[in-house]
């Protein structure tokens, strides 16, 4: 696919609010799409409509949620700024358009323990190598490549 057909179909599952910070979307609008990595668009997509086949949230802001440094964070979010502040590189796919942090409604029935097994049993059909955070309570998915296809940190 291209990068074009890739967003034309995430924009059947995804408002740009939802990938990317409120600083972000504020300044670029409906452009913002421009700082996504098309592998992790890609990959979103595959997610969303061919293993994990259930609704996503990554930020919930526009939804009166608080959650807005899920998908895409620039470098006056909270998280950057500080790292930044403290002079500590901070390279997070975050930062690069490449990482997400995913959570599940409770009518989805799916956890992110759950997601990051079928992403395991269908590592076939994700078009890159991906990496994916253990332990935690949400799904980080990013395309930073390890050099194997789904790789745990």
């Amino acid at each position: 696919m291209t990068r074009k057909e890739i967003i034309t179909e995430l924009k059947k599952y995804f408002d740009i609010r939802e990938l990317v910070c409120s600083h972000t979307y504020q300044k670029f609008g409906d452009e913002s799409w421009q700082f996504l990595d098309t592998e992790a668009l890609h990959t979103l997509l595959v997610l969303r409509t061919k293993i994990l086949k259930c609704g996503m949230v990554i930020n919930d802001y526009i939804f009166g949620g608080g959650n807005e440094q899920r998908g895409l964070r620039c470098n006056i979010c909270p998280i950057p700024k500080d790292k930044t502040d403290k002079n500590q590189i901070y390279l997070s796919a975050h930062c690069n358009g490449a990482g997400f942090d995913v959570v599940f409604g409770k009518h989805t029935g799916m956890t992110a323990e759950k997601a990051r097994r079928l992403i395991y049993q269908y590592q076939d059909l994700l078009p890159y190598n991906v990496r994916i955070e253990k332990e935690v309570t949400w799904l980080h998915i990013d395309c930073y490549d390890k050099g194997v296809k789904v790789y745990e940190f």
